[in-house]
């Protein structure tokens, strides 16, 4: 074994006094001694960066706190200094449980000045961060035609708007009940995104999800912008395609940006590939963005109903009503009987890229997760599939799976979505979507992938003023700088499938 550095302040990080643990900031040598906050503790095992060393001893069956919560419980005696993990926490979680409504009383905070950026206000007075024409299909028979129609279109029309893309998907045939609505809602939710200028429909024509049926089921799209068929009733589905794109490019081309405030900025919250400094840097700075978009009359989104699990109480007390209240719990107690309907465990989560670095528990990950929603009031409860209405924190009924929950989040109406991660991941979805490191390690290793560095804070930059930056970043995304994942052309969709394929 190498000699164990000196003891340094920098060593380790403690979130809320009453915790257990605090997290690693390097990796950790059996037998060096650490401070924090000027308790001296000895490091009882080699411990990895982002993973837990305890602060305060626990006792077997006693829980163990991180944030001021429970992420489980000890499974033998854990003494100060130990290397805390799976192999000595386990969850607490079992099934559904009851929770009881209290008015909610949020931090306080200070609330930022309302700033503005430079969107396309449309018809319906929601205003889009892109004017982009969007190739949409019904089903998954007609998915590398619409695929093929949007590179053409992309060629011929280059620079007239902000590019044609399709979003192709597997699904809208022998699909039936709940799944096809998923289908259905999802395609017309996209289909009246603000970031849409045009939007091209192809359907095939003896498909379960009909072209028609879609349409019926979406009375609040723009007829003069959009555009569809069904390909089994054309001669040459790639002329009329490329005619069709042709006639919405000429609409579109005449959109032009003009100030809007942030209360018409739509931001969708999303983590995915977390570690252990997820909770402690990326998850609470967006939650930082989430106050000052809430304050400014605009909308946070938060999604990923697995990820509440364990943090329910967190978010719970914030309701703004009875209703919010009781419409969050049907959420997350549906959730978790859609597990057990399935006879799976309602933690199995964290994943094992979580467990690699450095979450134990899906109580530790969610409390972390839940952070991303910020301190703002709980004002709106979404089903999947449906789209924002009122302003302020929104929660969205979608699992956890990145490309499903930011698909979900873009339908219900997200125009930017601010995208956490401390594993790293290319993934682009259709609204611009910023990648925020919770790690420097990952940003410096990932330049191509991460637009914004969140490990700053451990490294002498106060939280207030990454916050601060992160937000120019928004509104500079928001005004039309492209993000990683645009420049490299990662876009994608992904729709739930639960039930029954024919």
């Amino acid at each position: 074994m190498s000699d164990p550095p000196s003891a340094a302040t920098e060593s380790i990080h403690g979130v809320d006094p009453r915790d257990h643990v605090a997290t690693a900031l390097r990796d950790l040598v059996e037998g060096e001694t650490l401070d924090l906050h000027g308790q001296s503790i000895i490091a009882r095992s080699d411990i990895p960066k982002g993973h837990k060393i305890a602060q305060r001893a626990a006792a077997k069956g006693e829980d163990v706190l991180k944030y001021g919560w429970p992420i489980g419980r000890a499974t033998v005696d854990i003494a100060v200094g130990d290397h805390v993990h799976v192999h000595n926490v386990e969850t607490r979680l079992s099934g559904v449980e009851d929770f009881t409504y209290a008015v909610a009383t949020p931090d306080d905070h200070l609330a930022s000045p309302p700033g503005s950026f430079l969107g396309y206000r449309r018809k319906n007075g929601r205003v889009g961060t892109r004017n982009e024409i969007w190739v949409l299909c019904t089903v998954g028979c007609v998915a590398n035609t619409a695929r093929r129609i949007a590179e053409k279109a992309n060629d011929r029309f280059a620079g007239r708007v902000d590019g044609v893309f399709a979003f192709p998907h597997p699904f809208g045939c022998s699909q039936l009940g709940d799944d096809l609505i998923h289908t259905r809602k999802l395609i017309a939710g996209l289909a009246a995104h603000p970031n849409a200028g045009g939007v091209l429909i192809l359907g095939l024509g003896c498909e379960n999800n009909q072209l028609k049926a879609l349409l019926e089921s979406a009375p609040g799209l723009d007829p003069e912008r959009l555009r569809s068929f069904t390909t089994q009733m054309v001669d040459d589905e790639q002329e009329d395609g490329l005619a069709a794109i042709e006639a919405l490019v000429a609409i579109a081309e005449r959109d032009h940006r003009e100030p809007a405030p942030l209360s018409d900025l739509v931001v969708g919250l999303k983590c995915g590939g977390s570690d252990g400094f997820s909770g402690v840097t990326a998850n609470p700075l967006v939650g930082r963005i989430a106050d000052k978009v809430s304050d400014a009359g605009g909308t946070p989104v938060l999604t990923e109903i697995p990820e509440v699990f364990g943090a329910e109480q967190v978010l719970l007390s914030r309701s703004a009503s009875q209703a919010v209240f009781d419409g969050a719990v049907r959420v997350i107690d549906d959730f978790k009987r859609y597990f057990i309907d399935n006879h799976q465990p309602i933690y199995e989560n964290p994943s094992p890229g979580n467990i690699a670095g450095g979450i134990t528990t899906l109580e530790e990950k969610s409390l972390g997760a839940v952070q991303k929603g910020g301190r703002s009031s709980l004002v709106e409860v979404l089903r999947y599939g449906d789209q924002v209405g009122p302003h302020g924190l929104t929660l969205l009924e979608a699992p956890g799976n990145d490309a499903v929950s930011s698909t979900a989040l873009t339908a219900a109406g997200a125009t930017v979505i601010l995208f956490t991660t401390g594993r790293g991941t290319p993934l682009g979805f259709p609204a611009p979507t910023l990648k925020i490191a919770s790690n420097s390690a990952l940003a410096a290793r990932k330049p191509g992938w991460i637009d914004f560095d969140a490990g700053v804070v451990l490294a002498g930059v106060t939280m207030d003023a990454a916050a601060d930056s992160l937000m120019d970043l928004v509104v500079a995304t928001a005004s039309g700088q492209q993000t990683k994942t645009e420049l490299n052309g990662e876009r994608e969709i992904a729709i739930w499938k639960q039930g029954v394929t024919l």
